[in-house]
């Protein structure tokens, strides 16, 4: 192999890590900001408490639903813009999602209402994988 090969070889895999690290920081950073978008909404309307307390099971109930959409949704354009391997990455971004929702249960657990983080570590996974599989169902 000459050096000009092995340099674009290189470069081949680095513009693809960068481009799946990219794709799964879209993918996070839609669950993230449209989660803490909703929230601000839902608190500055009144329909979720601004007096620091945790909220009713309903309100719970409520943002799990929509942080779970969102997770489909930050699978599913982890998927589009993954150069390869498309399900894979949704899965992966469900993993360090999974991740996160364990480490925020412990970090919250004595707060109350605990099956709220336990849905949302359960939900994580199958909804990034879901979002991902739609994906490569609707790309076909």
């Amino acid at each position: 192999m000459t050096t000009a090969s092995l340099t674009t070889a290189s470069s081949s895999r680095l513009g693809a890590f960068v481009r799946y690290g990219a794709a799964f920081v879209a993918g996070f950073a839609t669950v993230a900001v449209l989660s803490m978008a909703t929230d601000a909404v839902l608190h500055a309307t009144g329909i979720y408490p601004t007096d620091g307390s945790v909220g009713s099971d309903a309100n719970l109930a409520l943002a799990l639903a929509y942080r779970t959409a969102f997770t489909v949704l930050g699978g599913y354009i982890a998927a589009w813009l993954a150069p390869a391997n498309k399900l894979r990455l949704s899965a992966i971004l469900g993993i360090v999602g999974t991740l996160a929702a364990i480490a925020g249960a412990v970090a919250m657990w004595s707060v109350g209402h605990n099956w709220y983080p336990v849905a949302l570590a359960a939900l994580a996974l199958p909804s990034t994988i879901l979002g991902g599989w739609l994906f490569t169902r609707a790309s076909r």
